[in-house]
Parts: structure tokens; sequence; C-alpha cells
């Protein structure tokens, strides 16, 4: 497998409650070849756009804008718990060789406005689609979705259905590339039987 190859790895907001988090990502990380791109998720930043949303009316479309600046404040708190990790705003950026890279999801989404296929503005895009399409854009051989549930299958628009992922996620998934490996892994799960 080459260095070069991408996997994109989204890290969900419902994991940002455990205490040995950074243990549990390094552990993780540690089993993935080649150049990785964190999509932090949404969590509890994102969940107080959704009650400022419900509150004052902001908007589907200025609601989700904020929703992704809330996605580049969690990108900086996974940057901060991983301290050998890049912050990527620009995925044209210079990332030769390997190493971990945390999404900058403000400035990717709005440069990614500019290609064609973007993501629209909608609360049934959440971080997954967000992933899938960070991993169109690269190129990516794997997206791997860390989360705090198991899904053992490949039907994603019963995930959908079920919750598992987003509402939006089988539509991005139409844009990816072909040979995109995708699987969730429960962290919470994972860490415990690694121990």
């Amino acid at each position: 497998m080459s260095a070069n190859a991408w996997t994109v790895v989204k890290v969900g907001g419902s994991l940002y409650d455990l205490p040995d988090l950074r243990e549990r990502l390094r552990s993780f990380l540690a089993t993935v070849a080649g150049k990785i791109l964190l999509v932090p998720g949404g969590g509890a930043t994102a969940d107080a756009i959704r009650a400022f949303d419900r509150a004052h009316h902001l908007g589907e479309g200025a609601s989700h804008w904020l929703a992704i600046r809330a996605l580049s404040l969690n990108a900086r708190f996974l940057a901060t718990l991983l301290p050998d990790t890049h912050i990527l705003a620009n995925t044209l950026a210079d990332t030769s060789g390997s190493g971990v890279f945390v999404v900058d999801a403000f400035a990717f989404f709005e440069a990614d406005e500019r290609r064609p296929g973007h993501l629209p503005h909608l609360w049934k895009v959440t971080s997954d689609s967000l992933a899938v399409r960070a991993a169109t854009v690269l190129g990516a051989r794997e997206l791997i979705l860390l989360k705090s549930i198991d899904w053992p299958g490949d039907n994603w628009q019963d995930a959908a259905h079920q919750g598992i992922v987003d509402g939006y996620f089988t539509e991005a998934l139409k844009q990816a590339p072909g040979a995109l490996n995708v699987r969730v892994v429960n962290l919470r799960q994972a860490s415990r039987a690694t121990r």
C-alpha cells in the first residue's frame, strides 16, 4: 500500500466524552497505513448550533455553515489531543509523505463550494457526509467512521434509516470513488478489546 494513499477517519462527536480518547485514537491510528485525514464529528458543539436554530429560527443554510464552523473548533480540539497532527485547510496543500492531518472543516468546505458536486447545506448533511466528501475530493481508498455503535454491514441506506449515518450519506457516496471502502468502527468496543 502506498504511503501516499489517503484514509479518511471521521471521529464521531459521541466519542468526545471519553476520558481516554487520546489513547484510544493513538492506538487505532497506529493500525492505519498511509496518510490519514481526521474529520471531526459535531458532538455538543454542533448540538449547540441546532439549539440556536430551534430557538432563533436561523434557517437551515445559515445554521449549517455555523455547524461547519463548530467542526473547525472540534478540529483544533483533536489537534490538541494529538499534537503530532497538522491542521489541513486545503486538500491541495503540500501533504507529501505520511502523517495525520485534521481537516479544518470551514476552510475546506468553503473552498469546496467552488467544486462541482459540493454538498448542500441541510441539517441532514452531518460530518458523516462531510467525511465522504473529503474522501471523494482526496481520492481516498478508505473511509472509517469511528462511532460509539457497531454497524457490521455495508447497506448504507439501512444505516441511514437507523440513524447510524446521516440522511444524506448514501447521496454523498454516489460521488465517491468506486474503490472507496467504507466501514464503521465502534471505538468504545475496539479499545476495550485491545486492553
